[in-house]
């Protein structure tokens, strides 16, 4: 199917800038920033949504009905965007750094999401995500209320402490 990024940018003016941000930067807290993420992602997240498989009630809403051909146009568009982080990203600490750093690689999160963690086809750009939403997300993987469309998440944050969390959400939220 055709995607059709200037549709999307259209579509999203309408229905999703209001959270994600008018250039797809979150600067609300809890939402995620898409700008510059992987369009497969985009396309499965808003598939989920729209089924009813990924419980975020503020996007059933949204995505109830949507078309195939607009989430393809949407994730085109998002995918468009340059990344990056939000405003008010809280200053880099340098311990909080090294400990996610040091973490990231047991866990083989460069695998997956490549080691500039841009992600890829399917698997999401994570690299100057919202910290706080990068908690929330590994959070609910590891305790199992997160669905996608596998469980390798899960397991590769099984066993985290929320401390863990706290320095991988941290050292991926401040990469660029």
């Amino acid at each position: 199917m055709a995607q059709d990024a200037a549709r999307g940018a259209s579509l999203a003016a309408h229905n999703c800038a209001n959270c994600h941000g008018a250039d797809g930067r979150s600067q609300t807290e809890g939402i995620p920033s898409l700008a510059g993420q992987q369009p497969g992602y985009m396309t499965v997240q808003l598939i989920l949504f729209r089924e009813g498989i990924r419980d975020v009630p503020a996007m059933l809403a949204f995505a109830a009905d949507l078309p195939d051909t607009d989430i393809e146009d949407l994730s085109a568009y998002f995918a468009s965007l340059p990344p990056g982080p939000p405003d008010e990203r809280r200053p880099r600490d340098t311990a909080l750094y090294a400990a996610g750093e040091a973490l990231a690689g047991p866990h083989l999160c460069g695998v997956c999401h490549l080691p500039d963690f841009v992600g890829r086809a399917q698997i999401p750009r994570l690299a100057g995500q919202r910290e706080e939403f990068l908690v929330h997300a590994m959070t609910g993987y590891r305790d199992g209320s997160r669905v996608g469309v596998d469980t390798q998440m899960n397991d590769a944050v099984r066993g985290l402490s929320d401390g863990d969390i706290a320095a991988l959400a941290h050292y991926l939220s401040q990469r660029d």
